[in-house]
């Protein structure tokens, strides 16, 4: 659903599911990378139980603004989640209090590991670390209690009100966002020296993010809103501001 730093790319929950169909039919494990997008990032608990009413991303291409509408009804289906074989978490999973991942695995993947006595060997000293763990579950349970789907809502149409000034700039080629994530694609991609001037900038006005290559993008906190009501212009005021004035190549 969102490729991650390799191009912050969105793509629709049917070519996943037709990933999940190719997998089953040449006996192939399927790997899902949620450690960004777990724990509600896309609008739904993790992004591979988006689908057709709950996937609704924005795009904001050199002027044309677009947005996939679909049903009022954004409710997720059971018969629609994509379970994947062998699934990453981390990030989210302690709210970033902590350093903590985690593996999941079916039962056939489990059984054949550890079949015929096999064990996978993954023992590093501090794995299952107990604060660690006991703040995960803390984050968990704040998590589910809270109105975790109307906050990042709210981000997200705060997203979608600051950041998309940022594509009538002639350096950028598009502006999306789905969910709590916003991202603004330039035409031309910048390098070490580029990214690191226009990191020193941000942080200059007070905002902390990391461009990559083409992309500069943010993933504000769901609570955001109620920390500050500024937060997200401040993002994407610094953002347009650091943008416009870097040259291009």
């Amino acid at each position: 659903i969102v490729q991650g730093a390799g191009g912050m790319r969105f793509y629709h929950p049917s070519v996943l599911r037709k990933v999940r169909e190719l997998c089953d039919e040449y006996d192939v494990l399927l790997i899902l990378d949620e450690i960004a997008t777990g724990f509600g990032r896309t609008g739904t608990m993790f992004a591979s139980w988006q689908n057709e009413s709950t996937y609704q991303p924005w795009y904001l291409t050199e002027g044309s603004s677009y947005s996939i509408i679909n049903s009022d009804d954004k409710k997720v289906s059971t018969n629609e989640i994509v379970n994947a074989d062998i699934l990453c978490l981390g990030k989210a999973l302690t709210g970033g209090y902590m350093t903590l991942g985690a593996t999941l695995t079916t039962d056939k993947v489990a059984t054949g590991i550890s079949h015929n006595g096999g064990v996978f060997m993954h023992g590093p000293t501090f794995m299952a670390n107990p604060l660690a763990c006991s703040v995960s579950l803390a984050s968990m349970n704040l998590l589910t209690s809270s109105p975790w789907e109307e906050r990042v809502r709210n981000v997200e149409n705060a997203l979608i009100e600051h950041i998309s000034p940022l594509s009538e700039l002639d350096s950028v080629r598009e502006v999306r966002v789905l969910g709590a994530i916003g991202v603004c694609e330039l035409k031309e991609g910048l390098d070490r020296d580029g990214m690191a001037r226009i990191q020193r900038a941000l942080v200059e006005e007070g905002v902390w993010l990391r461009p990559f290559g083409k992309l500069l993008y943010t993933m504000p906190p769901f609570n955001c809103d109620e920390l500050e009501d500024e937060h997200i212009k401040k993002i994407g005021d610094a953002m347009y501001k650091v943008v416009s004035s870097t040259p291009r190549a």
